[in-house]
């Protein structure tokens, strides 16, 4: 079973997800190449999985997430799984478990920096305080749904060249992000440094926070995203253990001036490629190892004011693009907010999403000299808004 070359799966990856099959109980496995091996066939650490969530496993906390990881290797290479593993083809893919909190963050400077000039010409792009705190906002976490789960339209009210209008959002965009699932935090009133931040991380996902951008843009003064973002966030449905990545950790961009000594150590990005298709079509490429703010420093500075966090609690990196035009990660980027629609390779031209189309992100590391360590799709069609 072992050995398959061409795979998102590998044994060096072993991410962890939640399925079911025909309709029965949730169970919690890791996928290996072809198949999942469910977890409470494991000897010591099976009884954290019988509640069919990730939730259990994430409070156990770090030192027992290695244990889990390296007694799963144990199981698939020197054991016996067959009797353990389902297909995948034949699992139907859950949320990893139930998320409490969600942050997305403001992190890229490309993307923080292009949206600047498409939205505030001939201002400074970057707001004075970007390059100090990690910006984020707290997202609504009841419209987090798992890979496959259509999208529905939006209704919001925007403004029209008449003044505010409601109705349909003509302006629906995706983002192409990535997202880490954390443990249980410390105390209320705590806080976590960026040094040790890591060891409340489990693993990553990827992210979809799909946008309104005019009822985002109607609504944003004062203050920020509200229903423009709040109708819908997709993620991948694996949670690829940070484990899995250690080899593709990657030095972060210097960032000038030097962070506040709380957000010191910056650590580490991870060269991680991404790309975002629109019905099969790739319209960016883009890499996690551009961000401007890491993730020991975003969780750093979610806490720094004494906030916590529990088992599941989702905290994404917003938008992640690079500094050529194909890789931008949003719509609003990539056609200057409508402005200069984009020529799929399949003849359609678009300025923002229509009705019907597919959104699908992607994500691996390695696949030349080292396994490729893939996260599985993450997409969702877009519904005709409701009447």
């Amino acid at each position: 079973m072992i050995g398959d070359p061409i795979t998102d799966f590998p044994i060096e990856n072993l991410p962890y997800g939640v399925f079911s099959v025909g309709g029965r109980d949730r169970r919690v496995g890791v996928a290996i190449e072809q198949n999942i091996l469910d977890l409470s066939a494991l000897s010591e650490f099976g009884r954290l999985f019988e509640a069919g969530t990730l939730e259990p496993f994430l409070a156990a906390g770090h030192g027992v997430w290695s244990a889990v990881r390296q007694e799963a290797i144990d199981l698939l290479t020197s054991g016996d799984p067959e009797p353990h593993l389902t297909p995948l083809e034949q699992a139907e893919m859950h949320l990893p478990c139930r998320i409490g909190n969600y942050i997305d963050f403001f992190s890229s400077i490309e993307h923080a920096t292009n949206t600047g000039r498409i939205l505030r010409p001939g201002t400074e792009p970057l707001t004075p305080n970007w390059r100090h705190p990690p910006i984020g906002y707290h997202g609504r976490a009841g419209s987090i749904v798992v890979d496959g789960t259509p999208i529905r339209r939006p209704k919001g009210q925007r403004r029209n060249s008449e003044g505010p209008a409601f109705g349909a959002s003509t302006k629906l965009d995706f983002e192409l992000e990535v997202g880490f699932i954390t443990g249980q935090g410390p105390e209320l009133g705590a806080s976590v440094t960026s040094a040790e931040a890591e060891t409340y991380i489990l693993g990553l996902v990827l992210v979809n926070d799909w946008s309104a951008r005019d009822i985002q843009a109607w609504e944003s003064q004062p203050l920020g995203p509200f229903l423009g973002k709040s109708f819908g966030t997709t993620i991948s449905p694996w949670v690829v253990p940070l484990a899995a990545l250690a080899t593709h950790r990657a030095k972060p961009p210097v960032q000038d001036p030097p962070p506040l000594p709380y957000l010191t150590p910056a650590g580490k990005g991870i060269n991680l490629d991404l790309t975002a298709s629109i019905n099969g079509a790739v319209v960016t490429r883009s890499n996690l190892k551009n961000l401007y703010w890491t993730m020991s420093q975003q969780l750093a500075h979610a806490t720094s004011n004494g906030a916590t966090f529990a088992p599941g609690d989702l905290f994404a990196s917003g938008t992640v693009s690079g500094s050529s035009p194909g890789s931008r990660g949003c719509l609003l980027e990539l056609t200057a907010n409508g402005t200069e629609p984009i020529t799929l390779d399949n003849g359609q031209v678009r300025s923002y999403l229509e009705d019907g189309d597919t959104v699908t992100l992607s994500a691996s590391a390695g696949g030349k000299r080292t396994p490729r360590i893939g996260f599985g799709p993450c997409g969702g069609t877009i519904l005709p808004a409701r009447r």
